[in-house]
């Protein structure tokens, strides 16, 4: 049979995991269905259908066991109601069993019950043993298979919410990144972004996403903008490039023989390299040799 791929979200602004419909090939987008994962058996909301299946991973698709009943839904809404109360138990028997470094994020039921993940963080490098943490969590919930999973800084902003550090009212991860893009100093740097960490690091203590947003376009920009301390020639004379507005395409130049601090914005298509201005004037004014000179010396034609 051939695959029907679908794109499964299980959280609303989570990571799209793709699937094999192929034995339920009515499912259409905002269906839910329950699919086998890793961690068992989970229902999520169908949120793509894409018309070129990608690349299947190693050990080929998980399959999409059925579409969820009305039952099911109802069901997974039950569990879900019950996480908050899984997740205080489990932080008070943290702390009774004196683990000050980690903290219980969240706790996360599977659809039926049968399975209960906690998601904590350390804040130490390195892992922690909580096996005995979770032996004891499984005597609270005999009938339910309980994993302690560890997550990062910015999945755990992410969870946690609140205001960005920008100052808007919901932090970018919470409202529409569903996947954390690797980010680099170098794109701070880029545009032109203070360095100062309170200028770049989020409220998750990582550098901000938001850096990415824009970079691309500073980084195309800045190929076809002459760097910094070159020298160039503007139609008011010569400078030095100071400063660059890779957005606007202009260039902050300071002319020779004005006072420090002198700033004139140019556009890119008003100055010329100076390298190549002085390449061409040394060339006009080199001595003419060989055929240059016979030329010179020939009588003009009639």
């Amino acid at each position: 049979m051939q695959p029907k791929i679908i794109g499964i979200r299980f959280t609303k602004i989570g990571k799209i995991y793709h699937f094999d419909a192929g034995n339920v090939p009515t499912l259409k987008i905002g269906d839910h269905a329950i699919v086998d994962t890793a961690r068992g058996d989970h229902l999520g909301e169908v949120v793509q259908i894409p018309e070129n299946a990608p690349s299947a991973p190693k050990g080929g698709w998980k399959k999409v066991l059925h579409q969820a009943t009305p039952r099911e839904l109802l069901l997974n809404e039950s569990w879900k109601a019950k996480e908050m109360e899984a997740m205080i138990a489990c932080r008070e028997t943290a702390s009774k069993m004196t683990l000050p470094d980690i903290k219980i994020i969240k706790a996360d039921f599977n659809y039926n019950g049968s399975a209960l993940s906690f998601l904590y963080s350390y804040e130490k490098d390195g892992k922690i043993n909580l096996n005995n943490l979770r032996k004891v969590m499984q005597k609270s919930y005999t009938n339910t298979n309980i994993e302690m999973r560890q997550i990062g800084p910015r999945d755990v902003a992410k969870i946690m919410g609140g205001i960005g550090a920008c100052g808007q009212e919901e932090r970018c991860c919470t409202m529409f990144l569903t996947d954390f893009s690797p980010i680099s100093i170098k794109m701070a740097k880029a545009q032109g972004i203070s360095l100062a960490p309170s200028e770049i690091t989020g409220m998750c203590g990582r550098l901000r996403c938001c850096l990415i947003y824009e970079y691309e376009a500073y980084a195309a920009a800045r190929k076809t903008l002459p760097k910094r301390k070159k020298r160039v020639i503007t139609p008011k004379g010569e400078g030095k490039v100071i400063d660059l507005n890779p957005l606007t395409e202009t260039v902050v130049v300071q002319l020779d023989g004005e006072v420090r601090g002198a700033r004139h914005a140019f556009h890119r298509d008003e100055i010329e390299p100076w390298s190549e201005h002085e390449a061409l004037r040394r060339k006009a004014e080199a001595p003419c040799s060989g055929e240059c000179s016979k030329k010179k010396n020939e009588p003009a034609q009639a």
